[in-house]
């Protein structure tokens, strides 16, 4: 962050050449500036590069509001949120004023009279770019008075006259002016209540009681909306849908990839905070398993199935593997294939099921994890040779695991595999993953994998373990 400018009135101000642009102007040519110079636009934004941001970009450069339409979890408020990015850093407000008015232009009764009494004397504030972005999410209880304003009744009892403009107590979107404003939902909002944005999109002003007050908002409005609301929770009402320039829809991931780098990115694994690691190819059948559920009929298609899912099932299972090593006391928490069917008990309740499936709902995800985790396998493994793996239990020899079997201990019961090495090295663990705990995740989804591919049984056996034979 650079330091704030060291100007602090009007005339300064003008000493060093800073030229007024409204918020839409001010977007359009720092978005520019990256588009030439190569520069991230929405650091943080996976899986849109191609699709979504050309529409948004287009959309900005237009300087049109914006209505992104898209199912739950498709990243909508993070990617509203990164479009403040494009603001400048620092911008001059006058100093004290409540809906961030520019010095070179007033527009609220006591920005102007202190301009009036100042002249190059008005004293200048700077307002940092993090500042000028203001959300609301939409509901049902919101009032006129919470967006636009309403009478402060604190302002009244001090003897000014009901008349007065500066009795008036500004919501959340005037105090907003001059920066972007996102509303969350907004089919979820009253009917009634959309009524009072139309003239912020149009006339670009407010309204505000009785008040004689007509004050020009310099604004950017996005709004978020999930399609089912039109017909299912409510809408958005005709004329305020046609005032916005862009309706931009978005999606989940469309490939493989994307679902890897949005679970890396977002999910909390770092030792700081969970302490685990999780393997890529554990990364890989979460993301697979989040992609079939999605694909299932046995799931509301209307509904969809947030990336938060998978990011909350990647965490769950690193959870679970720092429970283990909390227990047995292991000194490297890594992540198992047996840590995974946990994932499907605390997730059953992210996802709507369709009504025919009442009652089947951990049936239908036990079969798609175990789906998922035979895709992978097939992917990482299927051209590796795991016959010195298979002749393990050539002999009868049993192998009992369980997200309570420490890793030592999981090993010891295989005992030693020729090509353990190649198996690791085409699973992704590269140097450095060399531990106990490395080992056990290799060999355990290899035993994993040739069990769904039923070239060895599986019995499940009481605590949640299961045991590995011929």
């Amino acid at each position: 962050m650079h330091p704030i400018p060291e100007v602090h009135t009007l005339r300064e101000l003008r000493e060093t050449g800073h030229v007024h642009r409204t918020v839409k102007a001010e977007i359009r040519e720092n978005l520019l500036a990256r588009l030439r110079s190569g520069e991230p636009r929405f650091p943080g934004i996976v899986g849109f590069d191609d699709t979504v941001l050309p529409h948004l970009e287009r959309a900005l450069l237009a300087g049109h509001d914006i209505v992104l339409l898209g199912e739950r979890g498709q990243g909508k408020t993070r990617l509203i949120r990164t479009v403040a990015g494009l603001l400048d850093e620092w911008t001059p407000v006058v100093a004290g004023c409540e809906i961030n008015d520019h010095p070179y232009a007033p527009v609220c009764v006591r920005c102007r009279r202190l301009a009036e009494e100042k002249g190059d004397d008005l004293p200048v504030a700077w307002r940092h770019r993090d500042e000028r972005y203001g959300e609301k999410l939409a509901t049902p209880d919101t009032s006129v008075g919470d967006l636009i304003g309403d009478v402060d009744p604190i302002k009244i009892a001090e003897g000014r006259t009901l008349g007065d403009p500066e009795t008036v107590h500004y919501g959340l979107v005037p105090r907003t002016n001059r920066g972007i404003f996102s509303v969350n939902e907004l089919p979820d909002l009253a009917e009634r209540i959309q009524v009072a944005l139309l003239n912020v999109l149009e006339e670009r002003d407010i309204q505000i009681r009785g008040y004689n007050l007509r004050l020009p908002l310099d604004i950017l409005l996005i709004a978020s909306a999930n399609p089912e609301d039109y017909t299912n929770r409510g809408r958005i009402i005709t004329p305020l849908k046609d005032r916005f320039g862009a309706e931009i829809r978005t999606h989940y991931p469309l490939d493989l990839d994307a679902e890897l780098r949005l679970i890396r990115q977002e999910a909390r694994l770092d030792w700081e905070t969970l302490g685990a690691d999780l393997p890529d190819h554990l990364v890989e059948v979460i993301a697979r398993f989040t992609r079939l559920v999605r694909e299932s009929t046995a799931v509301d298609a209307r509904s969809g199935v947030s990336a938060r899912f998978s990011i909350a099932a990647a965490e769950t299972a690193a959870a679970s593997a720092v429970r283990r090593a909390a227990i047995t006391g292991e000194e490297r928490a890594v992540t198992r294939i047996c840590d995974l069917p946990a994932v499907v008990q605390t997730l059953r309740g992210k996802v709507e099921f369709e009504v025919s499936e009442e009652g089947r709902e951990t049936e239908v995800l036990a079969h798609l994890l175990r789906r998922a985790t035979a895709e992978t396998f097939r992917q990482r493994l299927g051209a590796l040779d795991l016959t010195p793996l298979l002749d393990k239990f050539s002999e009868g020899t049993q192998v009992e695991s369980g997200d309570l079997v420490p890793a030592a201990e999981l090993l010891r019961r295989i005992g030693p595999v020729p090509g353990l090495s190649k198996i690791m090295s085409a699973l992704g663990m590269g140097e450095g993953d060399e531990s106990p705990g490395h080992a056990a995740a290799a060999l355990e989804f290899a035993l994993e994998g040739l069990y769904l591919l039923r070239r060895l049984s599986k019995d499940e056996i009481e605590g949640g373990g299961a045991r590995y034979r011929t």
